[in-house]
């Protein structure tokens, strides 16, 4: 990060942040192009590691990519403040974000796919038991990434 003055590195701070979050952007390689699509998402730590959870339709462009490419990167921001000044180079931003690099991997497994919408519904609601249909289950992908690195930036 070129901006060390603006890094938050105190794992409690990141996940303030993360929680804050509404939508994560992940970017797939296609072996030519980064294929970059925004997701509803939900999270878990384990042993201060960051696991992300994600769902779609079985089937398109980013499940293919997942499928093909082990290896995704991630953005997300919160916290958008235009700060407006006289002059054009007087304007700022300020906000939060997050980049990092995971390894994602399809679940298949019946309980690990609840227990993953169970976090992707967790992260939106104030609920934490749900129940999901079997028609749900069956026609959601849920995917996971184990994330490798992350930093979060704030201005």
């Amino acid at each position: 990060m070129r901006r060390t003055d603006r890094e938050i590195k105190r794992f409690d701070q990141m996940l303030e942040i993360l929680n804050s979050c509404d939508c994560c952007r992940i970017g797939c390689w296609d072996g030519e192009n980064v294929y970059i699509v925004p997701l509803n998402f939900g999270y878990e730590v384990n042993n201060e590691t960051l696991i992300l959870y994600f769902h779609s339709a079985k089937e398109g462009r980013k499940i293919d990519l997942i499928k093909q490419h082990k290896t995704i990167g991630f953005e997300m921001d919160t916290r958008h403040e235009l700060v407006e000044r006289a002059t054009a180079c007087g304007f700022s931003y300020r906000y939060q974000s997050i980049i990092g690099t995971g390894a994602v991997s399809m679940i298949t497994d019946r309980t690990e796919k609840i227990h993953g919408l169970t976090q992707i519904m967790s992260h939106y609601s104030p609920k934490q038991h749900w129940n999901f249909s079997e028609q749900m289950i069956d026609l959601a992908a849920v995917m996971k990434v184990e994330v490798t690195e992350w930093s979060c930036k704030q201005h």
